[in-house]
Parts: structure tokens; C-alpha cells; sequence
């Protein structure tokens, strides 16, 4: 099933896919649209919003988890928020800095606090989104919602603490950069976006991240930007109360002031040739990467469920080219891809560990034929059926803590704003009829829109 690809892709760096991602999505009954919003929603636990006045939206998850909650703070700002030449990197140097502590909270002060609650803490960035999150004792959540209110209101840092981080980042992005999966995804980026801010990836272009340590002004500027309450959602997961929550999120966090910046994000105009990146190596496993142009995700159309299940169809362990490729010929280790759940259009990402250099023209031109025969033969209606299926319980089956939870109802507040569209979207899925999948294939899988990647051991990749 698709759950490994997906997590094969990621683990190497070829995913933007967000964390929930490798969740997979649920198909909640739904005849027509109409019909949506009266059948049961996907989300199987009660959810409770409130919006603060300065903006702050407050999601509310009660849990069956006794003694345990989980609190995330999603920022709606992420690598597609950095609009300025030279100035890459940011969003996910704060995963970094916000650790570094306040007046009220040194670093050293939130790592006990963390101690005295039972919580661990991270952070992750993505294309759309920074995300912080804690778990810990829920009779202790008024004491996390203060030093996270704490920090997000009153971060301070010196220069010198900026530069340590500055380098740590640096440090971050050569160990991931040692990866030829990580290398090929920042030329495939690179090589597919021209003018948006997809172009680069969320660690930054590494010129902009080598001079980081010199831009220690416009980092205060950045945080100052987007780490406002009408970018922000406080999200709190477990076993809590609504009226509980949305008291100490009054109390800690209604005198936050929002703010008035909007990035001006430049949209990506058409791609009319196909285009090719790659990486020379002769003692890496070949690997073919295609990436065609792909849709913004949208709560009211079915071009990313059909793309979903259109792909998960396609490379399944039990699919026709999975079992041609993989299974009798053995001209390959590896296929799978997947669509990528961005705010504006971004990349579905097709990848191949070919077992011999000489045969990745051929792998190339399988899979397309594959993506080719979707455009003019139905596929069975019953093996769709089975696909919705079998998508929708390995959702559910994965809501089963407060941070699985959290983390599934992050992607979509990062992607809209509004947890409710989760509902919305996955009413979409029991509406993909085999003519939609036929024509989502027909709109997306473009040849001028494909962008080729590849790893081999001769000068070029040889697929052109």
C-alpha cells in the first residue's frame, strides 16, 4: 500500500508532504456534494473552535486519554513565506531559535518547566507551515499554555545566541545535504519553479544559509511578521475541556497584538517544455524521479482525492506495473508517489530505485505509458472501490493518541485556516467516479508539465 511509499519518500527527502500525510487520507461516505454534509464526518471526535479577537483560532479536541494532552501551535508561515532574495531559510530557523528562551523563561528555565510537566517538546517546518507541539501531563496545561503564550509574545534573543543558531543550521543543512536524495530534491525544485517560492526548499538555498549568520536584523523582522495571533492556531488535543482551553487562551494569549503583513507570493506561470536535473554518481542505487505540476489543495474539488487514489491504485503492491517492474522483471526496487498537499500548486512526485543504470529510459517510459493508459481506460470500479476503503481505515486506524490526532487536524488548518475542512475534503472522496480519475490523469499528467530527475552513474541521466 501507499503508506510505505510514502514513508519510504519522505524518509529520503523526496516528499514535501506534510507530516499527516503519512496518515492516509479517509473516504467518509458521500453520494453527492449536497449530500456531504449531512452523512458522518471523517474527524470521529468532537471539535470545538473559537477565534480570540486579535485573530487567534483555538481548536479544542476532547480525548479519551486520561492524563495526557497535547498542544500544538501552528503557524501558517513556512520556506513559500520567503519572498525576499537572501533571505531563505527563516521560517525554519525559528524551529530552531524559539527554543532560545525569554525574560520570563530562560532556556534553561523551559526545559524545567517541560521536566516539572512531564512534557517532551519539538517543532517541524514545512513549504506552508511551522509547527510547535508538546505532550505532557493535562492537569499541568495551564502551565504549557503559559510559557508557549510566554515565548510566542516575548521570544528574545542576542546576537551572539543568533549566530550560534545560525551556524547550527548551517551545520543542519551540510548533514542533510550529504544525501543525494536531499541534493536531488532541491535541483528537481529548483528546476521546476522558476518565479514562486516553491522554487527553493525549507531548509533555504545554502548561499542564503551561509549568510545567515549576517542577517541577524532581519530575523526580528521575520518573527515579527508571522509570529502574530492571525497566522497562529491553538490547538489542544486530549483530556481537556473546550470551556477549559478557551479560558486559559483568553488569559494567556488575548493581548497578543496581531499584525498587518501579507507576503506577496509571485504565482508560477505555465510550464511548456518538460525539464531534466541530475545528480552523476556511480556508486549510488539509480533512481528516476518524475514530477509533473499538480494542484493547490482545495476542500471543494475532487482533483487531489482522485490524484490520491489514482496513485495509490497505480502503486500498489498488487498493481499491474508494481508486479511488472518489481515482481517479474525485477528492473526495479522501488516505485511510488503520491500527490503533495501544498496551499498553492506544487509537484505529484513519482519515484523509481532502478536496479541497473540501463534500464531507467525503460522504467521512464513504463510508468508514463502506465500514466498514459489512465487517460483512456476506466479502471475497475470495483478495485476503486477497495482503494477508498482500505485509504479511509488506515486513517482512522492511525487517531488513536493525542498527537496523532493533532497531527492529522494540523495539515488542515496549515492548508486553509479551518480544521473543518478535513470534513469537507474527505466527503470528496467517495464522489471519485473512474471518469474522474481518467480525467485528472488527462489534466495533470502533462508531459510539457514534468519535470525529470535523476541519479546514475553517467554524465547525464539518459532519459531525455
Amino acid at each position: 500500500m501507499k503508506h510505505s511509499v510514502q514513508t519510504w519518500l519522505l524518509a529520503a527527502g523526496l516528499l514535501a508532504a506534510p507530516l499527516a500525510q503519512a496518515q492516509k487520507k479517509a473516504a467518509p461516505a458521500a453520494a453527492t456534494p449536497a449530500a456531504a454534509s449531512a452523512t458522518a464526518p471523517a474527524f470521529p471526535y468532537p471539535m470545538q473552535q473559537k477565534q480570540l479577537a486579535n485573530g487567534m483560532n483555538v481548536v479544542t479536541v476532547p480525548f479519551d486519554s486520561p492524563g495526557l494532552a497535547s498542544v500544538f501551535l501552528v503557524v501558517r508561515a513556512g520556506s513559500r513565506d520567503e519572498v525576499e532574495p537572501g533571505h531563505t531559510g527563516f521560517a525554519h530557523f525559528f524551529e530552531h531559535v524559539m527554543f532560545r528562551g525569554t525574560e520570563k523563561y530562560s532556556k534553561e528555565q523551559y526545559d524545567q518547566v517541560l521536566k516539572s510537566v512531564g512534557a517532551s517538546a519539538n517543532a517541524n517546518t514545512s513549504l506552508d507551515r511551522t509547527v510547535y507541539h508538546m505532550t505532557g501531563n493535562a492537569t499541568m496545561l495551564e502551565k504549557m499554555l503559559e510559557v508557549e503564550a510566554d515565548r510566542f509574545q516575548h521570544l528574545k534573543y542576542a546576537e551572539h545566541d543568533f549566530k550560534a543558531e545560525a551556524g547550527a543550521v548551517k551545520g543542519e543543512y551540510t548533514k542533510n545535504s550529504a544525501s543525494l536524495y536531499t541534493q536531488l530534491n532541491e535541483k528537481v525544485a529548483d528546476a521546476a519553479f522558476d518565479k514562486h517560492t516553491y522554487e527553493h526548499t525549507t531548509m533555504g538555498f545554502f548561499k542564503d544559509v551561509v549568510d545567515m549568520p549576517n542577517q541577524y536584523q532581519y530575523s526580528l523582522q521575520f518573527f515579527d511578521r508571522f509570529y502574530r495571533p492571525e497566522y497562529t492556531t491553538l490547538l489542544v488535543v486530549g483530556d481537556v475541556k473546550p470551556e477549559q482551553v478557551n479560558q486559559l487562551a483568553d488569559k494567556y494569549f488575548s493581548m497578543w497584538k496581531r499584525g498587518s503583513y501579507q507576503p506577496a507570493i509571485t504565482q508560477e506561470p505555465e510550464q511548456t517544455a518538460p525539464r531534466y536535473v541530475h545528480i552523476q554518481n556511480a556508486n549510488f542505487p539509480p533512481l528516476v524521479s518524475l514530477s509533473y505540476r499538480g494542484p493547490a489543495f482545495n476542500d471543494q474539488s475532487k482533483d487531489l482525492p482522485a490524484l490520491d487514489i489514482l496513485t495509490t491504485m497505480l502503486f500498489s503492491d498488487n498493481s499491474p506495473l508494481y508486479q511488472k517492474l518489481v515482481v517479474k522483471e525485477q528492473k526495479v526496487r522501488f516505485v511510488g508517489g503520491s500527490p503533495n498537499y501544498t496551499r498553492d500548486p506544487y509537484l505529484t512526485s513519482i519515484r523509481a530505485s532502478v536496479v541497473k543504470p540501463a534500464d531507467m529510459a525503460y522504467v521512464k517510459d513504463e510508468i508514463t505509458k502506465a500514466l498514459e493508459d489512465l487517460k483512456t481506460k476506466p479502471v475497475d470500479a470495483k478495485r476503486l472501490a477497495d482503494t477508498k476503503s482500505a485509504l479511509k481505515y488506515s486513517f482512522l486506524m492511525g487517531l488513536d493518541s493525542p498527537d496523532q490526532i493533532a497531527n492529522g487536524l494540523a495539515e488542515f488548518i496549515w492548508l486553509t485556516g479551518n480544521p473543518q475542512s478535513l470534513n469537507n475534503f474527505y466527503a470528496l472522496y467517495d464522489q471519485v467516479t473512474p471518469a474522474d480519475i481518467q480525467a485528472a490523469a488527462k489534466k495533470y499528467f502533462v508531459p510539457e508539465h514534468l519535470t525529470v530527475g535523476t541519479i546514475g552513474p553517467n554524465a547525464t541521466g539518459g532519459v531525455q
